[in-house]
């Protein structure tokens, strides 16, 4: 009989009492400067209809990216690669209900299957955070502001990161009138990069991403921006939206780079 092997499951990790201190303080850290900004949270399970994906994301991805199966019942199951779908379907369930704008977030564990690599595994948090139901710039202002708050909470001075803006359907003037407003409410590492596109057939407005500026860990730490069409792969009515995710691996490689947190010591 052959003897069964102690290691995790390849791109995935346990989590012994010392590693659940460091993601105990980042989850701590994140719903503290979420819910003081007013949102709420709410949550679901891994596991979705391939469905769902397959119409937003195509079949393609969905069979070379997921954790894909077909249950007992015969039905295509998905482990969710992304929570943004997840919160389309919750959203679309109760439109009638709700009181719009919402204000929600969210830290669940998501799925991909992609080669594991520093910053990226096959399973991961992420924080979740959205404004739906205001369609001005304010919103679009507002996460980018809560994103820097989070930064700042965990002790990262301005210089420790950038945050690169850019209107994939819009122009320089209006990325440059962003940035002043951004500006004048204290948030000032702030760069236009025209470059920056993040799924630009998906985004309808400002996307944006932070990233580390130590050379030692030069990579992306968070990104979203504005996606008015979320509710459109359930044929309802949209809703302007914007949000942002913040990943733990990533963010956890930042901390321990710039000595932070758990790290300072």
């Amino acid at each position: 009989m052959a003897k069964l092997s102690t290691e995790p499951y390849k791109g995935v990790q346990d989590f012994y009492p010392e590693d659940m201190r460091i993601q105990n303080h980042i989850f701590s850290t994140w719903r503290k400067v979420v819910e003081e900004a007013g949102y709420e949270e709410y949550g679901a399970s891994p596991l979705e209809l391939t469905e769902i994906y397959s119409e937003k994301s195509g079949a393609e991805i969905v069979n070379e990216q997921t954790f894909t199966f077909t249950d007992r019942g015969g039905r295509s199951v998905t482990l969710r690669p992304e929570m943004t779908p997840t919160l389309a379907r919750m959203v679309a369930a109760r439109r009638k209900s709700l009181r719009f704008p919402l204000r929600w977030y969210s830290i669940p564990n998501l799925f991909r299957y992609e080669r594991p690599q520093r910053g990226r595994r096959r399973e991961h948090y992420q924080l979740n955070v959205d404004i739906m139901g205001i369609a001005e710039r304010s919103a679009d202002m507002e996460i980018v502001s809560v994103a820097y708050k989070i930064m700042r909470a965990f002790g990262a001075r301005d210089e420790d990161f950038e945050i690169r803006l850019n209107f994939p359907n819009g122009g320089r003037q209006d990325l440059d009138k962003f940035v002043e407003e951004l500006n004048s409410n204290g948030i000032r590492n702030v760069k236009i990069d025209e470059t920056l596109a993040r799924g630009q057939a998906y985004y309808t407005g400002i996307v944006f991403e932070i990233f580390d500026t130590s050379p030692e860990n030069g990579r992306s730490l968070c990104g979203g921006g504005r996606y008015d069409n979320l509710l459109e792969i359930f044929d309802a009515e949209p809703i302007p939206t914007v949000g942002f995710g913040m990943g733990d691996v990533a963010l956890k490689d930042f901390l321990e780079t710039h000595k932070l947190g758990p790290f300072s010591s």
